[in-house]
Order: structure tokens, then sequence, then C-alpha cells
């Protein structure tokens, strides 16, 4: 599938008919005056406008002209929220519409969040209809925001893309097709040479028809020397999880074509950071299985071999993720990137636990995971850590292997399948680990329902933040 075009911004030209949308709070009222009339203002008020965050108003402007009144939060009475913005998207009438907003909006957050607000995902065979487009300048339709708005869409593509549609195969396929224009060295593994590099990833997607497939991709920045940071994504793409032997009920079947959600948010980062050519040396690793019944398929009890040499007992085939991430990881770590992150929609125990906006972060560098906090905040991107609790630990032990893949008790889920992924990556190894829901179940301003990628704008802040670090810096 292709990277959006961004069909929802119009690059500004003379002559060209515009109409304004002024963004103003509610305790200002003579700068709403100022702007659009007290005629205006007037009308707004008597259609009950007050400017609440996200109420909007098309009020009469000069020449017959139509213009809008937009409301913003308060200023320090709430976080910064690009996805305010995407309520324009949605509700203004067709045609080219500037945004006018107060100095301390920052802009970027204007286009990111009206572009989100215009992503739509359809296959109905009907043409879609017009849309609002927002004024841009040409150098704004190649910034950062704009091409923050493409990545994320192309991930909320891939995510809500149904999985007869999207095997390991086709998302393999796509991350080639997306990254090798921007200069990326793509591999794709499959059949045997996947399975002795990557047994236990192996062991999940040999159970399907439609078999495994690996993606590892390399690039360095045109301006990133031999001593640039290495970073190193890890993400989770199965496609399609049924459980295994261990089936889910229907019910938790329903939205499992989004269980490949981590592989299409470090995609995106990655389409990201190339094209915004960050000064950086990259590795991508996404593991691409669909976790089927079959003949083929693992069974409760298995032991196999990782790459790591240390044997996995299969507690639960429904714990897939982490046996597809955790040779993955064992490979990643060979290289000793400076920062070694993997994303994946790994347990519900994360959503019991922080609900379907905040994605769970684990850690083992508390001065990294400081920087990601910091990331999240500024970007109103927010990640929430949770302890590598080394007490719990002793759960994953097995009779027969040195590890299971599940834990004996029916807690602290999220805090065991960490402590299990943590097991292939080196003690002296920063590395990130971020369990996500990928998916917003209703929809809201900039958030349609359906996939998504919470977290990626903070991840990209961090990775841009690396750029004038030495690689020796560990710790």
């Amino acid at each position: 599938m292709p990277i959006h075009d961004l069909d929802c911004l119009s690059v500004a030209r003379r002559r060209k008919t515009l109409c304004t949308v002024y963004a103003v709070r509610a305790c200002e009222r003579e700068t709403w005056v100022a702007l659009a009339g007290e005629a205006a203002v007037s009308f707004a008020q008597s259609c009950g406008f007050v400017a609440r965050a996200g109420q909007l108003v098309l009020v009469p402007g000069p020449e017959g002209k139509v213009q809008a009144l937009f409301g913003l939060p308060e200023k320090k009475t709430t976080p910064r929220d690009p996805f305010i913005f995407g309520k324009l998207a949605q509700d203004l009438p067709v045609g080219d519409w500037a945004v006018q907003a107060p100095d301390d909006v920052v802009r970027d957050d204007v286009i990111l969040g009206f572009c989100l607000g215009a992503y739509r995902y359809s296959l109905k065979t009907e043409e879609p209809g017009e849309q609002p487009r927002l004024v841009v300048t040409a150098a704004e339709r190649k910034g950062l925001a704009a091409q923050m708005a493409r990545a994320i869409c192309f991930a909320r593509d891939l995510i809500n893309t149904p999985a007869n549609l999207l095997g390991p195969s086709e998302l393999a396929r796509e991350a080639k097709t997306a990254l090798r224009p921007l200069g990326a060295e793509v591999e794709v593994l499959k059949g045997t040479a996947l399975d002795e590099a990557y047994p236990l990833l192996a062991h999940v997607g040999n159970g399907s028809q439609r078999g495994p497939r690996v993606v590892v991709a390399r690039w360095h920045g045109t301006h990133a020397g031999k001593d640039a940071p290495l970073v190193s994504l890890v993400g989770k793409g199965v496609c399609f999880d049924s459980g295994g032997y261990d089936i889910k009920p229907s019910s938790g079947m329903l939205r499992m074509k989004k269980d490949m959600g981590g592989a299409a948010t470090v995609l995106a980062l990655a389409y990201l950071v190339m094209a915004q050519d960050l000064p950086v040396r990259l590795e991508l690793r996404l593991g691409c299985v669909e976790n089927s019944v079959s003949g083929h398929a693992m069974r409760p009890l298995d032991v196999i071999r990782s790459r790591s040499g240390l044997t996995v007992e299969i507690g639960n085939t429904d714990a897939e993720g982490r046996l597809v991430l955790s040779d993955l990881l064992y490979e990643a770590g060979e290289s000793a990137p400076d920062l070694l992150v993997d994303v994946a929609t790994l347990t519900g125990a994360a959503r019991v636990a922080l609900g379907p906006d905040l994605p769970a972060l684990f850690c083992n560098n508390d001065s990294t995971a400081m920087l990601f906090a910091e990331a999240a905040e500024h970007e109103a991107d927010p990640l929430w850590r949770l302890p590598l609790w080394q007490g719990y630990a002793g759960w994953l032990k097995s009779t027969v292997a040195d590890l299971n893949n599940i834990a004996s008790r029916p807690m602290a889920g999220a805090v065991t399948a960490a402590l299990f992924l943590e097991h292939f990556v080196k003690p002296d190894q920063r590395w990130v680990h971020i369990d996500s829901y990928a998916w917003n179940d209703s929809s809201r301003p900039g958030r349609p329902e359906g996939g998504d990628t919470p977290g990626i704008r903070a991840l990209f802040r961090v990775i841009r933040s690396l750029c004038g670090t030495n690689r020796t810096q560990k710790s």
C-alpha cells in the first residue's frame, strides 16, 4: 500500500479562495472580536459557542465568505493535545481552510492533528467524498509534522487491513516496498534459513499455511559516520492470532488482525527516521507470522531451543508474541546497539492495568526510562513505566527447560512477559520494551476507530535526541 499523499493538505497559492478558522480561548472574547468581528462573534454566541475545547462554529465573514471559530483548551490547564485539531478535518465544510491560532499553539500540532483527523480506511467500492483541506506552505507539506502523519497513516493502514489481505509475506513485502526507496538494505528470510536462525519464531509461524517471514533492514543516514548511534527496532508482526491449540474464544479473535501493531509501529518509525535523514545508524527486525491451529502447529509442553541456546517450554500457545520477539532481540543484541527497542501488542494484562491509551514501558536502565518519560510528556504521547520486578522471575521456571513461556501464577502478566524477554537481552544493553494496544475502540478527534500507533512520536523524539551522543555511553 502506498505512503499517504496527504490530500488533506493544500499548498497556499496567490489569489486562492481561502476560508479561515480562528482558534480562540473562552477567556479571550476580545480576541474573538478582533479576529472575526463583533457581528460574527454575536452570531456564534447565539449558536451556543463558548469556545469549549474542540467546539466549532461557522460564522459569516467579510464579502459573504464563511469563517469559523474553534475552541482551544485554556493555557496550562490541559496537556498539549495535537489530536484536538483532528476535529477540524472532520467537521469543517469542503474547501481550503487556513488556521489562525495564538502564538503559543505549536503549528506542527495543527498540521499533524488535522492530517490524522482526515484519515479514513475503507474497502468500499464507492469513491470517498471530498474533505476539507488545510492550507500550508510548501515547506510545511514536506516538514516533520506532515512526514509524521504519513508514517502514522501508513501504520494505521497496515493494522486496519483484514488478515486475509495482509499475511506474513504481504507484511514483509510492505516493509521492503516502504524502506528500499529510502536507501535501506532489506532482507526477507523464509524457509530453512528462517528455521535455523529463529527457531522460536519458526515454531510459532510454521503452524500456518502462510509461512513466517523475518524482515531485517539496515540503514544509515547520509550524515551518519561510523560512530553514529546505532538504534535497533524490533516489532511483533503476528498478522492473525487464533491462540493456537490454546485457542481464543471468538470474542477474543475479533480484533486479532491488529496483533501485528508492534511491527506496524516500528516500521512506520523506521520510515520516519529515514525520511527525516537523522544522523543515526538503524536496524529493523520484524517477525511476521500467523498463529494458527493445524497439524503443524506448536503444542502445549513442546520444548524448543532458542537462538540464544536457552530452552523454552510452551506453557501456553497463546503466549506466542514473546516467542516471536525473543530470537529477534537476541540477534539485535549481537550488534551492540546504543538503544534496543521492541514494540508489541503483547499482553491483555497491560490493558487491564493501564487501559487502551497508555502503552506500558519496561526498561532496564533508569536514565533511559527518564529520557522516554520526558519525550512522552513533551509530545503529549504518553508512555507509562511498569517495573521489571525480579521478584517474579521465578514464576517462569520450568521443570524440563530453562524457561516456560508463561508464568506459574495468573498475576502480573505484563511484568512476567517482559521478564521473559529480558532473558534474551544482554545485561549491559540499554533496552526498552513497549506493550501497546495499537487500537482505538471508538472514534475521537484525530483518532478514528481502528489501528493506531501510540508512542511513536515519543520514540522519534528519543531517537532524534541520541544523534549527538557517543556510542560508548551506555549508562
